[in-house]
């Protein structure tokens, strides 16, 4: 059984309405711009210097613009400000904490009110808070940074193989490329978390481990 994606309907409708994102980086910025042009709501954004949060939708394009003049989101809004930690535990359907690691702990498992936490950055939950959300009996949906923030690394390796190979792919083709190999193994990924029944962040990992075993088994510890 295919396991459909978390933000999205079985039909491919996208079922995500509403989002908050911790960084304003190459992934947090991106992240936002990408749930805006996709008709979500960005309710919440940080970076370094402040937060913002309007249950009504921010106006992404603004924050954007901001950003590009002033290099930091401080000074948007006094009106809309709220503290960084607050952010993390606002309601949304989907966080993603994109900026640093150890953000989510066992201070404030318990009180995340997102459905999908997309970790963009590496390290954002700590092992304590991991077991938190396990236990929390609920539907929050973790979608691991071994996966979630893999894209980078892997269209990094594209670039490898079109060095090596003398290919030269259009911007579509990496795309498309990506897209797909992230949906395998999305779905490998959430098919051993439920057969298995263990949490997605383990069945990424076995994944991941097994993958490695499989290539040093076949080219050796030192190809």
């Amino acid at each position: 059984m295919r396991h459909p994606h978390p933000w999205s309907h079985a039909d491919g409708r996208w079922c995500t309405e509403t989002a908050i994102v911790q960084g304003f980086g190459n992934v947090g910025g991106v992240a936002m711009e990408e749930l805006h042009a996709r008709g979500v709501r960005v309710l919440g954004v940080s970076d370094h210097t402040a937060a913002y949060f309007d249950p009504r939708g921010l106006n992404v394009p603004d924050l954007l613009r901001r950003v590009a003049a002033h290099g930091m989101l401080a000074g948007y809004s006094n009106e809309l400000r709220i503290d960084r930690e607050e952010l993390l535990l606002q309601p949304c359907d989907v966080l993603v904490p994109a900026a640093m690691e150890r953000v989510i702990t066992e201070r404030n498992a318990a009180r995340l009110r997102c459905r999908i936490l997309a970790e963009g950055a590496n390290g954002p939950t700590t092992p304590e808070a991991d077991r938190i959300l396990a236990e929390r009996g609920d539907d929050l949906f973790v979608i691991p940074d071994i996966l979630c923030n893999s894209g980078g690394v892997i269209v990094s390796y594209f670039e490898w193989v079109q060095d090596l190979q003398q290919f030269f792919w259009g911007r579509d083709e990496v795309i498309g490329r990506l897209y797909g190999h992230l949906d395998r193994v999305f779905h490998q990924v959430t098919e051993r978390a439920a057969r298995e029944r263990v949490s997605t962040r383990v069945a990424a990992m076995a994944i991941g481990v097994s993958k490695v075993r499989d290539a040093k088994k076949t080219r050796g510890l030192f190809p």
